[in-house]
């Protein structure tokens, strides 16, 4: 899992080439200010080696922790519970860094909601600092992504999301995206006391980057 880069909305030139009509070039602007209406999208995307499948949650807030459990969240409702119905576990690997890094408190809170609410335990596996393109998010789902997009302006959030849902690959990857319309406030503070509450056991190798958050009892 991991957050693709962030879009400005509008008609601004993205990189690429695609074919139309001799003499009549797709008009966009010289510059790339955001439209304050138009604002940014976050595509957020969790990928499934096994069935080489892409979830894809378009934000329109902050890319915050919340956020990024949520992904996680419809994804599972949406396409994880049904590829996995016997699952009892659920393996993630993440960046260090960003609104899943290994240091935010509120990651580790969110993931906890999730674990009480599906009676999954949720095992995480940062990778290190600076290691970030090994995730095979970056390359089996993102990269694709953008070649499917590439030469053609981000207007809007709906163009986002059917751009992301016709990705495909000869490989067979399929990809489902939504858009998340939820509000994501930034600099939400997590107290020690939620800390202390939450079931995380760490592993032997690393448990800074490695650990496993357990469902608690209701």
């Amino acid at each position: 899992m991991d957050t693709k880069k962030k879009e400005l909305l509008g008609d601004f030139k993205n990189n690429g080439r695609e074919l139309r009509p001799q003499g009549e070039p797709e008009k966009v602007r010289v510059h790339d200010f955001i439209i304050p209406e138009l604002g940014r999208a976050n595509p957020y995307g969790v990928y499934d080696i096994v069935h080489n499948t892409g979830w894809v949650s378009v934000g329109v807030d902050h890319d915050t922790a919340a956020f990024a459990a949520e992904s996680i969240r419809r994804w599972w409702n949406s396409m994880g519970q049904a590829a996995y119905p016997s699952a009892t576990r659920l393996l993630i690997t993440a960046d260090s860094g960003g609104s899943n890094g290994a240091r935010v408190r509120l990651w580790k809170v969110e993931l906890q909601k999730l674990a009480d609410e599906t009676g999954l335990r949720i095992a995480v596996s940062h990778l290190p600092p600076g290691t970030s393109k090994w995730n095979k998010i970056e390359h089996r789902l993102f990269s694709f992504i953008s070649q499917n997009w590439r030469g053609q302006p981000l207007i809007s959030h709906e163009v986002i999301v059917n751009l992301i849902a016709g990705t495909t690959t000869k490989a067979g990857l399929t990809v489902r995206a939504e858009l998340d319309t939820g509000t994501y406030p930034a600099g939400v503070k997590v107290s020690d006391r939620e800390v202390a509450e939450i079931d995380l056991r760490r592993d032997r190798f690393h448990g800074d980057w490695n650990y496993c958050l357990h469902p608690r009892p209701r």
